[in-house]
């Protein structure tokens, strides 16, 4: 519990001593007129309240990422919390901040548009297809646990479990598809802070818990190895597989597609800091809550407290502690966290599909029928995935290990172009901020494709030796092409 606590005080120190820093790196302009202001058109560009920005914005990019994948990397050990509060306030903050105030700066422009202008047009189109189908990835993966369960719930109400999942699925896309054609206001600036209220309360009532539990959960000093094989997690190693598997709560790149639309609706660039960095400062520490909880129930005792057993999956973690831990209300949680959050998730990251799409095709959102030239071969192609998912039984572990690896590679584009940013906008050395993460997210990302099963399956020795001559090459060409031009 020691490190558990060093942890969360790390977090919110980071928050005030390297956010600052890293705002006034950027240098926001508080008399500088927003897009929320100047490009209005009451559906995506709409003025909203500092504080509803800021629980959209947390909730757009937490949903279930920083609970599942902490339950799952809290079998890391004690490495998990190390990688959650370096990974939050050296790079996945500063990634979530820098890409959300660039995007606020250029009126509002999806990332694509911010590859392109900073790493060429060549970037700018593999940016593009490779967000969209993450997007769509994000979509299609997060219907899925929230429709078995529905499903099961009416399943004990005597329907057939199968039959009400379907019914499940098609009530979600339907769903999907209202909140990704309605203004920003409508649907997502009304539910979303309740959903996000959600998510931050249980993580205080389980902090409470951990407290007055003290549960003896593994230390720094007992070793940073990996300790999954004791709970039947075999052939994992800390590198690269801790790295990808946590991903919301330390970096991800899926962030810095919700981001530009929150930046459409702020109406001041000095809220970028407590927004955009404070919102992953906040996953980060429902993080390590959940890392922390997980580390008690699978390695003090806490699965035989509440009933269940070590190889429980993640989404009966959360049930099972949460009604332990917090009685009704807790269930009640823990129903809106594995079906609430991911379908949030999944209606934001189509929406921003939609976004990512019209800048390319200069189709503007105000009219319906532009929307829907848009949402209707978007949601085909989602269907098809869902579909896919169902019909294959390891159709949803499939998708789920591509999306993992596609979501972490991101951040390499995202981290790589703000770098350029700062290379040619701020002088001196402050590319360095996001430099140094970029090129540790490349070796992971190459390391996790070239070694893993889903990738090429090669020794871990040959794999992380190609990903750092990758990585070498490509600060060679930034050397190169950007520091070398530099006045």
């Amino acid at each position: 519990m020691i490190s558990f606590l060093i942890s969360l005080c790390a977090l919110v120190l980071g928050f005030l001593l390297y956010g600052r820093f890293v705002e006034k790196v950027f240098g926001p302009d508080p008399a500088r007129t927003t897009p929320a202001v100047s490009k209005a058109d009451g559906v995506d560009y709409i003025p909203l309240p500092a504080w509803k920005v800021y629980m959209i914005q947390f909730l757009n990019i937490a949903g279930t990422g920083p609970i599942f994948g902490a339950i799952m990397g809290a079998k890391f050990g004690p490495s998990a919390f190390l990688w959650i509060v370096f990974g939050c306030i050296f790079a996945g903050a500063v990634h979530d901040y820098l890409s959300g105030m660039m995007s606020l700066r250029e009126g509002g422009v999806n990332l694509p548009e911010l590859g392109g202008k900073y790493l060429g047009n060549g970037v700018k189109k593999v940016m593009l297809t490779f967000i969209v189908l993450l997007l769509v990835l994000v979509g299609a993966v997060f219907v899925y646990s929230p429709a078995i369960i529905l499903g099961d719930i009416a399943g004990m109400a005597g329907s057939g479990s199968t039959a009400s999942m379907m019914i499940w699925v098609a009530v979600i896309v339907v769903y999907y598809i209202i909140a990704t054609l309605l203004p920003i206001d409508k649907i997502i600036g009304k539910i979303y802070p309740v959903f996000a209220f959600a998510l931050i309360f249980m993580a205080v009532g389980l902090l409470g818990g951990l407290i007055v539990k003290w549960p003896s959960i593994p230390e720094f000093w007992d070793g940073l190895q990996n300790r999954g094989p004791s709970i039947g997690m075999e052939g994992q190693s800390i590198f690269p597989c801790l790295f990808i598997t946590i991903a919301c709560g330390a970096i991800s790149g899926f962030h810095a597609t919700q981001s530009p639309m929150m930046a459409r609706c702020m109406q001041n660039e000095k809220l970028g800091r407590p927004i955009f960095y404070g919102a992953m400062i906040t996953e980060g520490l429902v993080a390590l809550v959940w890392a922390a909880v997980a580390s008690y129930f699978f390695f003090d005792g806490g699965a035989a407290e509440v009933g269940s057993d070590l190889s429980a999956a993640a989404p009966t973690v959360v049930t099972k502690v949460s009604q332990s831990w917090l009685g009704l209300v807790g269930g009640i949680l823990a129903i809106l966290g594995v079906v609430a959050a991911p379908i949030t998730t999944g209606d934001t990251a189509l929406r921003s599909a939609r976004l990512t799409l019209a800048d390319a095709l200069h189709l503007d959102q105000r009219s319906v029928a532009n929307r829907l030239k848009i949402c209707i071969p978007l949601f085909i192609v989602v269907c098809l995935l869902i579909w896919f998912n169902i019909a294959d039984e390891n159709g949803f572990n499939t998708i789920w290990r591509y999306f993992g690896w596609a979501n972490q590679t991101l951040s390499i584009f995202t981290l790589w172009a703000i770098t350029v940013y700062l290379a040619k906008t701020k002088g001196k050395l402050w590319y360095l901020v996001t430099e140094i993460p970029a090129m540790f997210m490349t070796v992971v990302c190459l390391t996790y494709i070239f070694t893993q099963k889903i990738g090429l399956g090669l020794p871990l020795g040959i794999g992380l030796g190609i990903a750092l001559l990758i990585t070498v090459v490509l600060n060679v060409i930034f050397a190169v092409k950007v520091l070398s031009k530099r006045n």
